[in-house]
């Protein structure tokens, strides 16, 4: 088999980019480009619309309103800053960054045949913030005061306050423009149905598992389409998606690869499958009930930061397909700073103090009786099976000291998002894909009012300072000063602790182009990029 990284990927890009149409098969003769997946759809309680953008505020989901929907503005290719999609231009109207002003393209339709124009954007921005769904992305588009469209083809946005972080909020599938003749303003839409303009239509076969973009002749932005249709197909495994894809069934397999996998696939002599691993911004975080009478106390969540090897868990549960993270910000972010190594040094890791001395000195010096009885809650279906593995990992370091009487116990995604948001656990594992690549979406979405996880904690200073305050800067490199300090507070009071960094891989079969640019940073399959080579 091949394995490309990520510097051959971004020559393998460039290649391509121009080579466009060389041997590849892009007719409407040409079958479609199948990519296998275990994330499942269905409609239920905390998913009542899996693809209403309103409702949705998953990758999983993401992957599929990313290909069906059009935002004003998008994420380019490669680069950090977004780009023109439906809008023609955009712009802060002022020096404070407290008025944002879009011009849509003329002539944009919705895939049912209904005009585009902006006042399906102000009713979908509406939308979105009067339903203000608890599992939705509502939050991400708080700062909006006020949204109208001056005509048809202008939208103006008031904000709250100065953010220069805006753009790239639109650029979500928080900000999908959505046709008013077609979805509820009060309500969610019906079951799958959807009705964009983005470049696919959408068709989705829930007793066949699959879900069939077909090319959206209408679309009018500046995305290249490859593929005139793309099958999505769920699998209930990481092991069955393998099978498939070594038989041919499927093309392509991203979520979930197991590190299993990842290594069998990289030692396989197979040479019809090419595994890509790029750079990721996926991290995975416990968060702490600080209302809870024993992880609500300060001692105890800094006990357990002082416990944690991450350098173990990423070599023996991961397989080294992901990297040890001692903060929010993930490295590779501008701004990301190693707070916890700095604070906890031992950690289990390094030091002259071991872990476990630190850790029984800070428990003591507290008062608290060991050992600190404790539940650790994940969800067994949402981030892959080696979930499970992970949790027992963090149960053995904890009570191999006997500082802790930890269990842990596995619940399915859709009890556990909802009740995690009702404080129903003591500590629990999150993964968090970054909505764009800033060090704000690392860390605004978990202290903000009405934050991502309805966290009790709060950090004033982080509220009310830093968030506030590097939202003025239109320049995010004279931010890394304020985001640095917020990093040094969520490692001194550790409401939450970061845990790891993953990185990111594709296995594909040899004959499947663009592989190099399915996935932006934010893990988000980009299906629009791929095709099928005919050359031999």
């Amino acid at each position: 088999m091949k394995c490309r990284t990520p510097a051959l990927a971004a020559a393998a890009g460039l290649l391509a980019s121009l080579l466009t149409g060389c041997g590849q098969v892009t007719g409407s003769d040409a079958p479609p480009v199948v990519v296998g997946t275990t994330d499942a759809f269905a409609v239920t309680k905390a998913t009542p619309a899996p693809f209403d953008p309103a409702a949705a505020y998953d990758v999983n989901s993401w992957n599929v309103m990313r290909n069906v929907y059009q935002t004003l503005l998008r994420m380019p290719r490669s680069g950090n800053r977004p780009v023109r999609d439906a809008a023609q231009k955009c712009g802060f109207a002022d020096a404070r960054n407290e008025q944002y002003r879009c011009t849509l393209r003329k002539g944009l339709t919705f895939s049912n045949g209904h005009t585009l124009d902006a006042h399906d954007v102000e009713f979908s921005i509406r939308r979105i913030l009067r339903i203000r769904f608890a599992n939705g992305p509502a939050s991400l588009l708080a700062g909006i005061a006020r949204v109208k469209a001056t005509s048809d083809h202008e939208v103006v946005f008031n904000l709250r306050k100065p953010d220069a972080t805006f753009p790239y909020k639109i650029a979500t599938p928080a900000a999908s423009i959505v046709d008013q003749e077609s979805y509820p303003p009060d309500g969610f839409a019906k079951g799958f149905e959807t009705a964009g303009s983005g470049p696919y239509t959408l068709e989705f076969d829930s007793k066949a598992s699959k879900t069939v973009f077909s090319r959206n002749e209408e679309y009018q932005g500046g995305l290249h389409v490859h593929s005139e249709k793309v099958e999505l197909r769920s699998f209930k495994d990481s092991e069955s998606m393998e099978k498939a894809l070594r038989a041919g069934d499927i093309d392509l397999m991203n979520r979930t690869i197991s590190p299993k996998q990842v290594e069998r696939l990289e030692a396989a002599p197979e040479d019809r499958i090419d595994l890509v691993q790029q750079p990721g911004q996926e991290i995975r975080y416990l968060v702490f009930n600080t209302d809870d009478e024993t992880v609500g106390r300060l001692a105890v969540r800094r006990a357990i930061a002082e416990l944690i090897d991450r350098e173990s868990l990423v070599r023996d549960v991961y397989a080294r397909t992901a990297d040890p993270l001692y903060s929010l910000v993930p490295s590779g972010v501008p701004g990301h700073r190693n707070s916890f190594f700095n604070k906890y040094s031992a950690s289990g890791e390094s030091g002259e103090e071991s872990g476990a001395d630190a850790a029984a000195n800070t428990l003591r010096k507290a008062g608290v009786s060991t050992p600190v009885k404790l539940e650790l809650a994940y969800t067994s279906d949402h981030y892959g099976s080696v979930t499970k593995k992970e949790f027992e990992a963090l149960k053995k370091q904890l009570n191999n000291t006997g500082l802790f009487d930890a269990k842990v116990r596995g619940l399915p995604w859709d009890k556990y998002r909802t009740d995690a948001l009702k404080g129903k656990y003591q500590v629990y594992g999150y993964g968090w894909f970054p909505d764009f690549p800033d060090a704000d979406n690392y860390i605004a979405p978990f202290f903000e009012r009405n934050n991502f996880l309805n966290s009790p904690y709060t950090s004033t200073e982080i509220r009310d300072d830093v968030i506030p305050r590097t939202r003025q800067k239109t320049d995010r490199v004279r931010t890394e000063a304020g985001f640095e300090r917020a990093q040094d507070i969520v490692a001194d009071e550790v409401p939450v602790l970061p845990l790891w960094q993953g990185k990111q891989f594709i296995a594909a079969r040899d004959d499947i182009t663009g592989v190099e640019w399915a996935l932006n940073s934010s893990s988000v399959l980009q299906l629009w990029e791929l095709g099928r080579n005919t050359d031999e």
